[in-house]
């Protein structure tokens, strides 16, 4: 990749984040909020702020479901296409052993990135309405805290001294 274009790449997320960052900001401010002023969920979230409101949010949340449906596919996207690219490339080579390397690595990625889009998509490509309080926390929880926690795990198994301690580990349980 030409460093040019790389450079252009984290400018533009750096830019991207902060708009939209700006914009969240914006709309939790200006919102009216009634009743407890306690949001049921496990981190504070513009959504959830917004069933807070006590004034028509539906431009709101529709501007915000555009812009996380731009933050969310156009990443897929992206990522689905890069991996298109390796795997017809991977596709033209001969070896066995390459491709099989090439696979396992790409294979663990494509895990990683389900892992991380799949909640994501359930999360935040959702109108509001569709979905159930209880639904949206067990997703977010999943999403922050069990989506990382598996990624080194994914990671390490792909080692082959950890794969093979595992292995023995998993020999010693069933003699006991």
């Amino acid at each position: 990749m030409h460093p040019r274009f790389c450079q252009w790449l984290a400018v533009a997320s750096w830019v991207s984040g902060f708009a939209a960052s700006a914009l969240h900001s914006f709309f939790a401010l200006w919102v009216p909020l009634c009743g407890h002023h306690q949001v049921d969920h496990f981190f504070c979230e513009l959504p959830a702020l917004l069933r807070l409101s006590c004034v028509d949010t539906r431009a709101n949340e529709l501007t915000l479901l555009v812009m996380r449906s731009i933050f969310v596919l156009i990443p897929l996207i992206l990522i689905l296409s890069s991996y298109g690219a390796i795997a017809r490339a991977v596709l033209r080579m001969q070896m066995t052993s390459t491709l099989q390397k090439v696979f396992g690595t790409c294979g663990a990625h494509l895990v990683v990135v389900s892992l991380f889009f799949i909640p994501g998509m359930c999360t935040y490509l959702q109108p509001p309405s569709g979905k159930s309080q209880d639904q949206g926390k067990f997703i977010a929880l999943f999403y922050t805290v069990v989506t990382p926690s598996l990624n080194p795990l994914i990671y390490t198994l792909r080692n082959k001294d950890v794969r093979a301690a595992v292995k023995r580990l998993m020999g010693r349980e069933r003699d006991m």
